[in-house]
């Protein structure tokens, strides 16, 4: 007897959140980040550079969809099921995001900016030596609601529609994303067709991640359906507007990425966040969770 995916999925969500993963263990994610970073270091200066970064996403995807369907098709029984549902936790980040969130929260509360800017530092791509504590502030909880479509909903969309290939083909081209998915003149052209299919793939879980970030905070529709197009993403702009809106904060606005000031449009109404806007975020994010395994279980009753 083995369980089918709807079950696997609320399975993993339910041991990811709980345990997370090891950290002494190798994550299966080191590897697709240490591929890539061959190919960037050999493929990325030369000629030609759109083509070998669309090899580079073909690539990934290949080998996502590819160990992930040897996992499924070796592996039978409960034992088999295990193991799914272990692989499929690897691909899930909402114990790890919380707790780096609330690594930014503690000391932002108790006034030790230093630190906090430290930690902030470790979850987000823009500059965070001169952030004062609305700015670090802003920048987790932008990071959090963000993060929430890509290591949460999209991770868990991929693997009910596909299973896991779907999904580590999602974290393959998401990571691809995250290292050369860039506007810079390096990346424009060899990290395009990464950011664009990261893009399509996260798509829909974008806006389903709105949705339940605005069901678990009560409010914030009128912001989401207003301000999430104004974003310089297609995607990120829905988890991020939904929760400024959950919050009654404004989010967004310009920040500097390596020294370089980039424009962008604010995300809300009200105040800019507070500290203590930081521990509401991470409440509305445990809700948001909850509201996705919620969900899952609906598939397994009505499945």
């Amino acid at each position: 007897m083995t369980l089918d995916r709807q079950e696997q999925l609320l399975a993993a969500l339910i041991v990811e959140a709980s345990l997370g993963y090891p950290k002494r263990l190798f994550h299966p994610v080191s590897a697709a980040g240490w591929l890539i970073a061959k190919l960037d270091k050999h493929w990325s200066t030369g000629n030609h550079r759109r083509i070998l970064g669309v090899l580079v996403a073909i690539t990934l995807i290949t080998l996502g969809v590819g160990a992930g369907f040897t996992i499924e098709h070796i592996t039978t029984g409960w034992t088999g099921s295990i193991i799914v549902i272990l692989a499929a936790t690897t691909g899930l980040a909402q114990r790890s995001l919380y707790n780096h969130v609330r690594a930014v929260a503690e000391p932002l509360a108790s006034g030790n900016l230093e630190t906090a800017r430290a930690a902030v530092a470790m979850i987000v791509g823009r500059d965070t030596a001169t952030l004062d504590a609305s700015g670090v502030a802003s920048a987790a909880t932008e990071t959090l609601a963000e993060s929430y479509c890509d290591g949460v909903v999209a991770p868990a969309f991929w693997f009910l529609i596909l299973g896991l290939p779907g999904l580590f083909a999602f974290k393959a081209i998401s990571t691809a994303d995250s290292m050369i998915g860039h506007l810079d003149g390096r990346y424009r052209d060899f990290g395009w067709a990464s950011a664009r299919m990261d893009d399509a793939m996260n798509w829909i879980p974008a806006r389903i991640a709105g949705v339940l970030i605005c069901i678990a905070g009560g409010r914030g529709w009128r912001v989401m359906l207003r301000d999430a197009h104004r974003h310089l993403s297609p995607n990120s702009g829905w988890p991020e507007s939904a929760m400024a809106g959950a919050l009654g904060v404004q989010l967004g606005g310009g920040a500097a990425y390596d020294g370089e000031w980039i424009g962008r449009a604010y995300l809300g109404d009200g105040p800019r966040p507070r500290p203590a806007d930081l521990f509401r975020a991470l409440g509305n994010y445990r809700r948001a969770c909850l509201a996705l395994w919620l969900i899952a279980g609906f598939f397994l009753w009505v499945l």
